[in-house]
């Protein structure tokens, strides 16, 4: 039977910063009829993206994966290495810090959060002061998102690194990449992290349905003294079956197809020139809005997001109406925003598998739809996004 909703031609612009658009070499590899995953085919598929992720994560130690979300990646960090009681310390980023922190809680962590205002990435001066008051070394963890996916914050994980080694404190770092690995500089064994965390539906290209704990030696030697209770989620039953490519229970296999030819491309494209990209995407963004004149909610530039730009709207005005007209008009899915910036922001995503011309419709529609929605506004941020690329363009 015919549906009575008008169809749409064209393509629709998935512009949230995740779930972002699969391409179609990926969509045409995860094709394939569903294999024995006990079996000799699926086992050269295992230890290929095994292998292969930690390229991504620029790691030479273990990487899990996951047939879960983001959220049960930072569980499976919580769960293994630590145990109920456990202090850990947590900066207040934005929506998912928030989540992550909520997690901890609920898991018979105790979690200590560092308050800021959602503007800026994580302060490294004040974790490290935060350390050296915990003479007893009560706190086991320090937990940042490196990527405020809410927010469009980016917080300097090497720094933090320094931070805690300047304290002389033993906590383990984790770190939450679930909207950056893959589309921001990140470097998982130089940085010292101990717990990376990650989902498979953004920079990595992929639908949702894989989760990632890369991890250092450290972490492993405490996940042997961890009282927590888990069973999914145990790095010491994945470890074993993962070492000769397989797991310990029913994999995602046909995401896994789609992860080997992720790895691929971001390998062919190559990983520096992944992140330029981004940088040039993000960059011409935040030129469109400064030329619409409204404000980025991140505040230090230092900060900016290479993965997303989350952009105030003046008070007065509601953010999830605009993105309602923005979709309902130029069939533009713009993010939302999410726990204190509720009806205040929307977001921009300009990452994943993007190129010039994809940001430059995405910008024309929003610009097209502030018109339509009468925000104030100033007109030119296309143009200003178009310059920009322009200058940076190879002939």
């Amino acid at each position: 039977m015919a549906s009575n909703a008008a169809r749409k031609a064209g393509r629709h612009f998935l512009q949230i910063p995740g779930p972002t658009p699969v391409p179609d070499r990926i969509l045409r590899a995860m094709d394939m009829p569903t294999i024995d995953h006990r079996g000799p085919d699926f086992q050269k598929l295992g230890k290929r993206v095994l292998d292969g992720i930690k390229t991504v994560f620029k790691t030479a130690s273990p990487v899990i994966i996951y047939p879960a979300s983001g959220t049960g990646a930072w569980e499976a960090a919580l769960a293994n290495a630590l145990s109920p009681g456990d202090h850990v310390l947590m900066f207040e980023t934005g929506h998912f810090a928030t989540l992550w922190k909520n997690m901890a809680g609920k898991l018979g962590l105790v979690p200590e959060f560092i308050a800021s205002d959602w503007r800026t990435g994580a302060d490294p001066a004040a974790i490290e002061a935060r350390l050296r008051d915990d003479k007893g070394h009560a706190i086991k963890a320090v937990c940042v998102v490196h990527n405020e996916t809410s927010t469009g914050c980016v917080s300097p994980i090497a720094a933090i690194r320094k931070a805690i080694d300047a304290a002389k404190h033993p906590a383990l770092l984790m770190v939450d990449t679930i909207s950056s690995l893959a589309s921001i500089d990140y470097r998982h064994d130089e940085w010292g992290v101990d717990v990376t965390i990650s989902g498979s539906q953004k920079g990595l290209m992929l639908p949702p349905g894989l989760s990632f704990n890369a991890l250092s030696d450290k972490a492993l030697a405490a996940a042997k003294a961890s009282k927590m209770p888990k069973l999914f989620w145990a790095w010491e039953d994945m470890l074993p079956h993962n070492a000769r490519g397989f797991f310990p229970y029913t994999p995602g296999t046909n995401l896994l197809y789609g992860l080997a030819e992720a790895i691929d491309m971001l390998h062919e494209e190559g990983l520096e020139n992944v992140f330029a990209r981004h940088d040039r995407h993000a960059e011409a963004t935040r030129r469109a809005v400064t030329a619409w004149g409204l404000e980025i909610l991140c505040r230090k530039p230092e900060d900016y997001s290479s993965s997303l730009t989350a952009v105030l709207l003046p008070e007065g005005l509601n953010a999830d109406d605009f993105r309602e007209v923005a979709l309902n008009s130029f069939d533009i899915s713009l993010g939302t925003g999410l726990g204190k910036v509720t009806g205040r922001v929307f977001r921009i995503g300009h990452l994943g598998d993007t190129n010039d011309l994809t940001i430059l419709g995405a910008l024309a529609g929003v610009e097209m739809a502030l018109g339509v929605a009468k925000i104030p506004h100033n007109k030119g941020g296309v143009q200003a996004a178009m310059d920009f690329l322009a200058s940076r363009a190879t002939a």
